[in-house]
C-alpha cells in the first residue's frame, strides 16, 4: 500500500468553499477535464445534526500507461468513483470520502478530503488517499503500479488546486454580481414606493 498526502491553504472563507465545492468540475474550471460526468445519486440532510450527506458517482476519462494497461489486461480510459460527501454547518466541515468502482478487483484507492476553516478568510485542504494493488505476482509491480497511481494523485492534486482556485474566483465574482443586482433592485423598489407616497 502507498500513501498520497497533501495539504492547501486557500484564501477563501470556509463558506465560500463549501459553496463552490459543488461547482468544482463545471466549466469554469479547465484543469478537471478529465471528469466527464458527476451525477448526484442521494442526498440528504439529518433533522438531528444538519449534516448534509450526498452521494456522487463521478465518472473520469484519463490515459494509462501502456505498461500499466497490459499487465492488468484492462481498458483504462474511463473510470468511476463513488464519492461521499458530509457537510457539517456546525463544525464547519466538508468531509469527502471516494473509492473507485472500476477495477476495484485489482486496484484499490480510498481518499479522504476535509475542508476546514482555518480563519474568516482562509480554508485549509487536507487529503489522504491509499492506494493498494490487489493483483497477484511480484511485489514489485504492485509497487511499480501503486507508484505510478500515487504519481497520478500528485500531478492532479497540482491540477485540482489550480482548478479549484479558478472556481473560487467565479464564485467570489457572481456572487458579487448578484449582491450588487439585488442592490440595485432594493434601491429601485425603495424609489419607487417613494415616488408612490408623494
Amino acid at each position: 500500500m502507498k500513501v498520497f498526502s497533501n495539504s492547501e491553504t486557500f484564501d477563501y472563507s470556509w463558506e465560500e468553499v463549501s459553496t463552490a465545492n459543488w461547482r468544482k468540475y463545471c466549466p469554469w474550471n479547465q484543469k478537471s477535464t478529465h471528469v466527464i460526468a458527476v451525477d448526484t445519486l442521494s442526498r440528504t440532510v439529518d433533522p438531528q445534526t444538519g449534516i448534509l450527506r450526498t452521494e456522487r458517482l463521478i465518472t473520469c476519462r484519463q490515459s494509462a500507461p501502456e505498461w500499466l494497461k497490459s499487465i492488468l489486461g484492462v481498458n483504462m480510459e474511463e473510470s468511476q468513483v463513488l464519492e461521499t460527501s458530509y457537510v457539517d454547518p456546525s463544525q464547519k466541515t466538508v468531509t469527502m470520502v471516494s473509492a473507485n468502482l472500476t477495477w476495484s478487483n485489482l486496484i484499490n484507492v480510498q481518499e479522504t478530503v476535509v475542508y476546514k476553516p482555518l480563519n474568516e478568510h482562509q480554508t485549509q485542504f487536507t487529503q489522504d488517499a491509499k492506494i493498494t494493488a490487489l493483483c497477484g505476482g511480484w511485489q514489485r509491480i504492485k509497487n511499480s503500479i501503486e507508484d505510478t497511481l500515487v504519481k497520478r494523485f500528485r500531478e492532479n492534486a497540482i491540477k485540482g488546486k489550480e482548478g479549484f482556485e479558478s472556481v473560487l474566483a467565479m464564485s467570489r465574482a457572481v456572487f458579487a454580481e448578484e449582491r450588487e443586482r439585488e442592490k440595485m433592485m432594493l434601491i429601485r423598489d425603495q424609489v419607487h414606493n417613494i415616488r408612490l407616497a408623494s
